[in-house]
């Protein structure tokens, strides 16, 4: 597989992260606006529910393996605001893994670890656009301002990044009940 069909399949992956955020922050406002309007949206709250530790891993997964993709097999030198995501992200696959298999109902660590490679990546990602933020934390051979792609004219390696964290985000925030009744019912 090539590194531009790599790099389609990720912002294709990105794309559809995008809509399903939206999807569901939606039908989360919905739900505590007007509750009985879209019953549809408590079904779906429910499946994310049931699922979001198995699909946050998923995403943290894929992300992962993009990462070790493009500065393994396709040589992009990863910045330090790379590293530091990694920092992020990487331990996200054990610690999400773990939290599925065990069924745990809460994922303190997980979403701090999510939190923290979000707002390095959205300072990344604004470095891209505006490099004259760049404060010179990163090194010479391998600046963070440095864009290795921009898949569909947006998606460079931290936009994906963010994109994964705030997925991962969302995963885990559709485990929290949307409306203080809703807390009542949920098991403990």
């Amino acid at each position: 597989m090539s590194v531009d069909a790599v790099e389609r399949f990720y912002a294709i992956l990105a794309v559809a992260a995008i809509a399903l955020m939206v999807i569901v922050w939606g039908a989360r406002l919905t739900r505590l606006i007007a509750p009985s309007a879209f019953p549809a949206s408590s079904g779906m709250e429910r499946v994310l529910h049931e699922r979001s530790l198995g699909s946050a891993w998923i995403v943290a997964t894929l992300a992962t393996a993009g990462s070790l993709y493009f500065s393994e097999v396709a040589g992009f030198v990863p910045c330090t605001l790379c590293w530091y995501q990694r920092i992020a992200m990487y331990p996200l696959v054990v610690v999400l893994g773990v939290g599925a298999l065990r069924g745990d109902r809460s994922a303190p660590a997980a979403t701090a670890l999510a939190a923290i490679g979000a707002a390095i990546s959205a300072y990344h990602v604004a470095l891209e656009w505006i490099p004259s933020l760049d404060s010179g934390a990163c090194a010479v051979d391998a600046p963070c301002t440095f864009v290795w792609f921009r898949a569909f004219g947006i998606f460079s390696l931290p936009t994906l990044a963010l994109t994964a964290f705030l997925l991962i985000l969302t995963l885990l925030a559709s485990r929290a009940p949307a409306r203080a009744e809703d807390l009542e019912r949920s098991p403990a």
